[in-house]
């Protein structure tokens, strides 16, 4: 059984069991608005004493009989139903029963139409439609509903809006009976005072009762409402979503277990319960890593409608949402409210908080007789099919059989399917095929299911950053995960030094106590970040051993893995190595593990096959790969870089009797890690290049190997800026300062390239995919170097990037230009938004200052037209126009970009009415100077809310302006200025 997207109050009364003809004598009272709400008839004559009586009898006894009603559900769809049905019911019960308890001058059953009323109604519609008002708010299928996301007060305080419209209509009615007029005045203005301000107030505590009722008859409605009885203290520490079988098994007594593929499904997701958070086999001796059972602690969260200003990637629109700690609880009444199977959850949080082990954990929960969960990795799945083929990959990989969705739905019962979509950030970061409707077809694709029986839930994994690159269907709720507080990281602490105490002792090591960690706790908030700094220490006490200073998450990496290399490396060697020696054999290996990483991150995807790889290694450190031989493949570069990082995942299959292999990293960041760890490791050693021929100018530096891996795919993410942005700090102050101008000169000179280094090197995203065009490649080189040399200098001026122009500014702009050309739009946002440019002026002319930005971007600084114009800053000259406007608009129509043609669209109005107003320009002495246009807008846009001093000013520019128009745009801008009259007083 689907759930119904509306559900009146004839479909709740009917769904819980009322007598049919009861319910058509209800219908009676009411005029017919139950059955011409689903399509009846009825005389339109509303008797509300009859319809009192009716909904008080019939809305008492259907929530006598939900107990009975859910007892004999068949599947959590059913059950969903009939509680949506209740809730319909008491909502419209307790405006009743509120009434009932009035006190007043004219009794609810006095109000009834007189016979003479009844035939004037006939003639005089306005009167009869007051009673059909009141009728329709009465079975609306709009009532306020609560939902888990959702304060109960904010629910309740919808609902008072919502009697207080119903106590209104209900108020118009009584006024148009002859038993109204009948009543003194003094009577009938109490009577309007106890239905305008008491009644409302009265009906929401009513329904307050009526729902604590239904919810000791159904637990779902105490999680919908978050008000569960919390046993814990506000301290406490929960693990492994343990309260979400404990709040949902009771509810699938009845449900039959699953059988075949939901079977196998099942078996599948339990089995992750008892598998390490990490594969610690190549960690330090002794160490063993808890299992995800033991140590995954559910984590605090904030969660609201994606709804309002702003969006989900930006901190400030989580500012005014509350931290909760009850996620089981709230992932219990997500999934058994109707209002998830019409739009997807969206999942968020930071690199390594957890949400991908929050999908396999709540998938291993979910009790299966009651539920199906689905886990589906986006990574691991084509990006370019169906959602429901995504489904039956996922579903082929996780069980080994093959069954279409339909099926598997059918071998669970009456389950209901739970779809956990992981990783859609990775969709929309690493593939060709755009996807920024992905929500959507996800809301879609639960629409479909629900008209077909199979209503379904649906959760979606991202990072935060691009959480607003996809437009969000209507009901979407964002939940987002927040980083461990202290008593977390505590708890998380004594469970790793359980696990570890003997191993730990017998290497004569202490356990990782809260003092060592406190000082990282910027780290240690993220659950893979506090695994990382556990096994760093777990070698030989290093955090214990730290200074003052704490790690930033760059050196927590670089420590780790070279640690790790170092420990590695040191087991192939014949004997103990000397210390240069080992680092040099470590750095030698984390180069190599670059180099795959840049394998991965030129390719935009999560992974890289093994003969891909080979082919790479060989390209660049000229070696030849193994060659293939009967039905098994010789270990290649591939697997002699890999196979021993333990954060380095490989998967396999066989085709044709051979062994094809890929590879991914454990997590995103070790991946951008390592790329910009070589990234700066190439350029910096730029300062000790010598040119290869003796016959070469002396100011030309050797880039081949920097242009070959940094010319496919940028180093704008968030995440790469962090990184790159600690290593940076690192790099003494006149280094940095040296290799920012050597860049600005390879910028310079990269501009005139035209051979090729490394041919061989050619990382494309799908192997029949062409390589990228050689224009692309310069302008993604291009724009790498600038975030290099920003990271290195923090600010630097166009002049000092593009010397040889005669126009700076006019450089910059035609660069941009050529990376954004060379970038698809998910890389031109990201590059867009980690930049900031301020104009201004020096003593020879206009200025571009750029630099890299710090936090959320804020709206950029106005445009002064001097600058643009090249006149000097605070130009007291007179004003100019230009003739080229209507050009404007067919550059911007010819562009085809969808930025443009939205600002175009907007600004199509103004284009027709007000063409030469855009290129018609006033100056202020000693301030910027503007358009036309832009004034006449910011005063119409602005009125009423600019300061009066301010709009006066500006109208004064507007007027000053219109003799530069032609005659027929001068008359309409008086026009709109006439009908936006100056406010102020002259004085």
């Amino acid at each position: 059984m689907g759930v119904r997207r509306l559900l009146s109050f004839s479909d709740a009364l009917t769904l819980l069991g009322c007598d049919p003809p009861a319910v058509a004598a209800l219908d009676r009272a009411l005029g017919g608005a139950l059955n011409v709400a689903t399509g009846g008839a009825g005389d339109g004559l509303v008797r509300i004493a009859d319809a009192r009586g009716s909904v008080l009898a019939l809305g008492r006894g259907a929530v006598r009989g939900v107990g009975r009603c859910l007892g004999r559900a068949e599947g959590r769809a059913e059950r969903t139903e009939l509680l949506h049905a209740a809730h319909t019911v008491i909502v419209v019960l307790a405006w009743f029963q509120a009434l009932e308890e009035r006190h007043l001058p004219v009794r609810p059953a006095e109000l009834r139409l007189t016979r003479r009323e009844q035939l004037a109604l006939v003639g005089a519609p306005r009167a009869a439609e007051r009673g059909a008002a009141f009728a329709r708010s009465l079975v609306a299928t709009d009532v306020p509903c609560p939902a888990p996301h959702r304060p109960f007060e904010a629910v309740t305080a919808e609902l008072r809006r919502w009697y207080e419209g119903l106590s209104g209509r209900f108020l118009d009615f009584a006024e148009g009976l002859s038993v109204w007029d009948a009543q003194p005045e003094t009577a009938r203005e109490e009577a309007r005072r106890v239905i305008r301000t008491e009644l409302p107030g009265a009906a929401v505590r009513q329904y307050e009762t009526l729902y604590a009722q239904l919810a000791r008859e159904a637990p779902e409605f105490a999680y919908w409402a978050a008000q569960l009885e919390h046993r814990a203290t506000r301290a406490e520490v929960r693990r492994s979503l343990g309260g979400v079988t404990e709040l949902l098994a009771g509810l699938a007594r009845t449900a039959r277990p699953p059988m075949d593929v939901a079977a196998s499904l099942a078996r599948s997701s339990e089995a992750v319960l008892s598998r390490p958070v990490l594969d610690a086999s190549f960690g330090p001796d002794g160490i063993r890593v808890p299992t995800l059972g033991e140590m995954y602690l559910d984590p605090d969260f904030r969660v609201r409608e994606a709804a309002g200003a702003g969006g989900p990637a930006t901190e400030s629109w989580w500012e005014e949402v509350p931290v909760r700690r009850d996620l089981p609880g709230y992932l219990a009444g997500a999934l058994t409210s109707a209002a998830t199977a019409e739009a997807p959850l969206l999942v968020l949080g930071q690199p390594g908080a957890g949400k991908s082990v929050l999908t396999r954990v709540l998938a291993a929960r979910l009790p299966s007789a009651g539920f199906l969960p689905v886990r589906v990795p986006l990574r691991d799945v084509r990006a370019e099919d169906e959602l429901q083929d995504q489904i039956e990959q996922a579903v082929r990989t996780a069980t080994g059989e093959r069954a279409s969705w339909p099926e598997l739905v059918r071998s669970a019962g009456s389950a209901v399917p739970v779809l956990l979509l992981d990783g859609f950030d990775e969709l929309l970061q690493t593939t060709g095929v755009h996807h920024s409707d992905f929500l959507v077809r996800v809301a879609r694709f639960q629409r479909r299911e629900a008209d077909q029986g199979r209503a379904v839930r649906v959760l979606v994994t991202s990072r935060i950053a691009v959480a607003d690159r996809a437009r969000h269907p209507e009901g979407l709720v964002a939940l987002r995960l927040e980083p461990f507080r202290p008593e977390q990281i505590r708890h998380w602490l004594t469970l790793w030094n359980e696990a570890n105490a003997g191993g730990l002792a017998a290497r004569g090591l202490r356990p990782l106590e809260w003092e060592a960690v406190a000082r990282h706790q910027a780290l240690a908030a993220q659950p893979l970040l506090l695994t990382m700094l556990a096994l760093y220490d777990a070698a030989d006490n290093a955090l214990l051993r730290g200074g003052d200073s704490p790690l930033d998450e760059a050196e927590l990496y670089e420590e780790l893995l070279t640690s790790f290399a170092r420990r590695e490396t040191g087991k192939a060697a014949p004997g103990a190595l000397a210390d240069d020696e080992a680092r040099v054999r470590a750095e030698r290996e984390l180069q190599r593990l670059s180099l795959v990483a840049f394998a991965v991150h030129n390719r935009r995807r999560q992974w890289v096959s093994a003969a891909e790889l080979d082919e790479d290694l060989t390209a660049l450190l000229g070696r030849a790969s193994a060659e293939a031989s009967g039905f098994r493949t010789p270990l290649g570069a591939a697997d002699v870089a890999l196979g021993r990082f333990f954060f380095v995942q490989r998967a396999q299959s066989v085709r044709d009797g051979r062994v094809l292999a890929t590879y991914e990293f454990l997590h995103a960041t070790f991946g951008e890690y390592l790329v910009v760890r070589l990234a700066l490791h190439v350029l910096t050693s730029l300062l000790t290049h010598r040119p290869a021929l003796s016959l070469a100018e002396n100011n030309v530096v050797d880039d081949d190997l920097a242009y070959t891996l940094l010319s496919y795919a940028p180093l704008s993410s968030r995440q790469m800026l962090r990184f790159a942005g600690s290593m940076v700090r690192r790099i003494p102050a006149a280094e940095r300062d040296r290799l920012a101008r050597l860049l600005m000169a390879v910028l310079q000179q990269h501009g005139q390239r035209t051979h090729e280094p490394h041919r061989a090197y050619r990382p494309t995203r799908f192997p029949a995919s062409p390589g990228l065009r050689t224009s692309a490649r310069h302008g993604i080189y291009g724009a790498n170097l600038i975030l290099v040399i920003l990271l290195l200098k923090g600010r630097v001026t166009a002049r000092e990037l593009f010397p040889a122009w005669n126009d700076h500014a006019t450089a910059w702009h035609r660069h941009v230009l050529l990376w954004r050309s060379a970038f698809d739009e998910e890389q031109w946002t990201d590059f867009a938004l980690s930049l900031s440019v301020t104009r201004t002026w020096y003593e020879e002319g206009r200025e571009l200052e750029i630099s890299l930005r710090e936090g959320a971007p804020d709206a950029p600084g106005p445009v002064d037209v001097n600058w643009l114009y090249r006149y000097p800053r605070g130009n007291a000259g007179p004003g100019w126009s230009r003739p080229y406007w209507e050009q404007i608009r067919y550059k911007m129509d010819v562009s085809g970009g969808t930025n443009d043609d939205v600002v175009r669209h907007a600004m199509d109005p103004v284009f027709a009415w007000l063409g030469p107003a855009v290129t018609t320009f006033l100056t202020t002495p000693g301030g910027p100077a503007t358009s036309l246009a832009h004034e006449v807008l910011h005063l119409l846009l602005g009125a009423g809310e600019l300061p009066p001093a301010e709009a006066r000013t500006v109208r004064a520019r507007v007027l000053r302006g219109l003799d530069r128009v032609p005659p027929e745009i001068r008359d309409r801008v008086r026009r709109l200025l006439a009908e936006h009259a100056d406010p102020s007083p002259r004085t």
